[in-house]
């Protein structure tokens, strides 16, 4: 395994499976439970580095598709790195781009060597197999690399789900190769985590836990989720399968959730999550509160002098009034995704810092409770 990572437990709930912990990286030390705001492009949209360090993210994903594409993945090698080259001294956790390239509709053709895909951007062509993904992202020099995964669709048939969960085993054993081979011969690499897929299929979750398991990873994903399926069916899935992964491993969800998927998943086990919600909804003027979630743009607050969240203690929510966020939105002002996605990011954090919190003071049943009460 990967020397200069680890995970390890630090308490657990006694009446679910929520755990804290410390992942241990070359960039720094995460705590978790944690959320990763997502910086697709190397950058979270509208907020600045020194943002999100205000904020407190320990941790945040880049993903390799659009950087590879653009700038590419040689200039950001030139420059010292993906940390060097945005100016991000903390840890950073690489998708594989696998969900993007499926995400072309009819741009893409998946074969047992990889995916053969058009760019977004130009329509040029271009592959990926497992091994080219994980050699982009060491050339990045990402903490956490991810393998490249089938991703299907909610609904899917049981024959598509069940090709795409032995052709992620195959490909998950075939870039495992390749970063062995990597690091044997002296390239440095982050921890390389396995993917979990299988639809809503239990079985099939079943059969490629174990199979990621039989190959072996620094930590386990759980993908394909929040494609569509009914939300009971999501929390359904993460709990049979994060029972099925190892304990002294990190637990991965990815593209996982609202604030109360947070504390449901964590119940369940789960220590790391990413979601594009705070930052895509807030540059859509919806902001999170604990008052639930407000459309700031609404002619109601237009007169409205009250914080965004009156509980809130973010530098958005102690200077700056409904009534300003909306009159910033309606005139399209860049301010408004500024202030909304910082507001949103805190709001995020701010949970599961005291998801943390109640973890440590033996408290997290409780918290769960209340937050089911106010659902």
């Amino acid at each position: 395994m990967f020397s200069n990572f680890k995970f390890e437990i630090l308490a657990r709930d006694a009446q679910t499976q929520a755990r804290l912990g410390r992942l241990e990286t070359v960039h720094g030390v995460v705590e978790t439970p944690v959320f990763m705001p997502v910086g697709t492009c190397g950058t979270v949209k509208a907020v600045t580095q020194e943002h999100l360090e205000e904020l407190g993210a320990g941790i945040i994903l880049a993903n390799t598709y659009h950087l590879y594409l653009r700038p590419g993945y040689e200039i950001i090698r030139e420059a010292g790195g993906l940390h060097r080259f945005m100016s991000w001294p903390h840890p950073i956790l690489t998708d594989s781009g696998g969900f993007q390239v499926m995400s072309l509709k009819g741009l893409q053709r998946v074969s047992e060597e990889g995916i053969e895909f058009r760019s977004h951007l130009d329509g040029s062509s271009h592959f990926f197999s497992p091994e080219r993904v994980v050699e982009i992202q060491m050339a990045l020099g990402s903490d956490i690399l991810m393998i490249l995964d089938e991703c299907v669709p909610y609904p899917s048939s049981e024959a598509a789900t069940r090709r795409a969960v032995e052709l992620t085993g195959r490909w998950a054993r075939r870039a495992k190769d390749f970063y062995n081979r990597s690091v044997e011969e002296g390239r440095s690499g982050g921890a390389l985590y396995g993917i979990v897929q299988g639809g809503v299929d239990m079985a099939l979750r079943r059969e490629s836990a174990e199979e990621m398991l039989e190959v072996g990873f620094e930590g386990y994903a759980l993908g394909g989720l929040s494609v569509g399926e009914p939300k009971p069916a999501t929390y359904d899935v993460v709990d049979f399968t994060t029972g099925r992964l190892p304990e002294d491993r990190p637990r991965y969800l990815m593209g996982v959730g609202t604030p109360r998927d947070l504390i449901e998943c964590v119940a369940r086990g789960i220590d790391q999550f990413d979601c594009v919600m705070p930052t895509r909804n807030a540059r859509n003027a919806s902001v999170f509160t604990s008052e639930g979630r407000l459309a700031i743009k609404s002619a109601r607050y237009g007169r409205d002098d009250r914080p965004l969240d009156p509980v809130c203690g973010c530098a958005v929510c102690r200077r700056y009034s409904r009534a300003y966020v909306r009159h910033l939105f309606v005139a399209g002002e860049m301010l408004a995704a500024t202030l909304a996605t910082y507001h949103n990011l805190y709001f995020y954090l701010d949970t599961m810092m005291k998801i943390r919190q109640a973890i440590g003071a033996g408290d997290f049943a409780n918290l769960l409770s209340r937050a089911r009460a106010g659902s």
